[in-house]
């Protein structure tokens, strides 16, 4: 029978960090009804109002690479606090904006500061964690944020019958609540490290294990993001309710709040960094088969689960690997650069979903996405030859 590994506590900083970052994130849902709001209250059409939200979008990917530009600089916790204040502030100004030049600039405004809070939580979890512990604190962060998000849909369906203008105060208050409580239980940032952050500003993008894992982190992404923008269209093609993606994303949640305690088993928590990420990429492809091979509503609950399986296994040891392979002086920039793959996922995958959907159909699109991932097992053992057996 395999046992649960040893596990240290959780530093109370992590802890109260991770609970903070699901506050917020309970109010992290207005962003989907800004193109609705924009096209309601002002009478433009779709494309206006989408080209709006497209500024928004792009903003982000700056946004992210500054904030760990400054984690690293002014410090991790005054970053957070940034970022969280900035959002909350931006949000109010769309809830208030009476026109749409205002509503755009504050769009635009949210973008910027929307993912300065991201690299410096994740270099706090690195600074803070020992190494061996980092991919169940990344998990447990992810895990957090999946469980939160759950809520979240459920405040919006409240909310959102009221005016959509509200979903932004609500969201802007739940930042300033993150804010509260990072102020009161993160301790106050140390000394800057001024010359020795000047040294390693730039190696980030010229360092090749970095590199490596963006490419694998952005076909993760792009997987990822995939998933989530075309499983409501696939459905109907299969006799279903576009609406059941809302079932099978809960699905998805749950398996990775109840999974967490498998990343304790002995044989998952001793595996090297690349075993671990091609074993989460394996079980991706398979669960994606199961999308394209059994098209019924039980069989693809079931398929989410495996993929999901899968998801937990590589989402917490891949920011724990760039954790490792960061010098201690730039994480923050570190794990911003491999952060941005979300941003170049979240450009890429609507294009490129939409085509292999409209060229290939449902089960076609699947059976890809499968196929993607199990190179992205393949390239997971390469880059294993990089980043050391010990990264994690």
């Amino acid at each position: 029978m395999h046992t649960l590994a040893p596990r240290e506590r959780l530093p109370k900083g992590i802890r109260l960090l991770i609970v903070a970052r699901a506050v917020n994130r309970l109010g992290a849902f207005s962003l989907s009804f800004l193109t609705v709001l924009i096209s309601t209250d002002f009478g433009v059409s779709a494309a206006t109002a989408g080209l709006v939200s497209a500024a928004f979008g792009l903003a982000t990917v700056p946004s992210r690479l500054f904030g760990g530009y400054l984690a690293d600089r002014l410090g991790r916790r005054r970053t957070i606090l940034l970022g969280l204040t900035g959002c909350a502030v931006a949000q109010l100004g769309i809830a208030a904006a009476g026109s749409l030049p205002v509503i755009a600039v504050f769009a635009v405004l949210l973008g910027l500061v929307f993912e300065l809070y991201e690299p410096p939580s994740q270099a706090m979890i690195a600074d803070d964690v020992p190494a061996a512990d980092r991919t169940r604190a990344y998990s447990l962060l992810n895990a957090a944020l999946a469980a939160a998000g759950m809520g979240a849909g459920l405040i919006a369906a409240s909310v959102g019958r009221w005016d959509l203008r509200w979903l932004f105060v609500v969201d802007a208050l739940t930042c300033l609540a993150c804010a509260v409580i990072i102020g009161l239980v993160v301790p106050p940032d140390g000394p800057r490290r001024g010359r020795a952050t000047s040294v390693t500003s730039s190696s980030a993008w010229r360092d090749p294990a970095l590199l490596a894992m963006l490419g694998c982190g952005t076909l993760l992404a792009l997987i990822y993001m995939v998933i989530m923008i075309l499983l409501p269209l696939t459905l109907p093609e299969y006799g279903l309710r576009a609406a059941d993606a809302g079932l099978l994303f809960t699905v998805s949640a749950l398996t990775i709040i109840a999974g967490q305690p498998l990343l304790r088993l002995r044989p998952v928590a001793a595996l090297p960094p690349a075993a671990g990420l091609a074993a989460g990429a394996a079980f991706m492809a398979a669960g994606l088969a199961g999308y394209a091979l059994a098209p019924v509503l039980p069989a693809l609950a079931v398929a989410t689960v495996v993929w999901s399986v899968g998801d937990l296994l590589i989402m917490g040891r891949a920011y724990a690997v760039v954790a490792g392979i960061a010098p201690p002086d730039a994480r923050g920039r570190y794990l911003a650069v491999f952060g941005t793959s979300w941003g170049f996922a979240t450009v890429a995958a609507p294009l490129a979903g939409t085509q292999l959907l409209e060229r290939l159909g449902a089960q076609g699109l699947w059976a890809c996405l499968a196929g993607a991932c199990l190179v992205l097992a393949a390239a997971s053992v390469s880059v294993g030859r990089l980043i050391g057996p010990s990264a994690a």
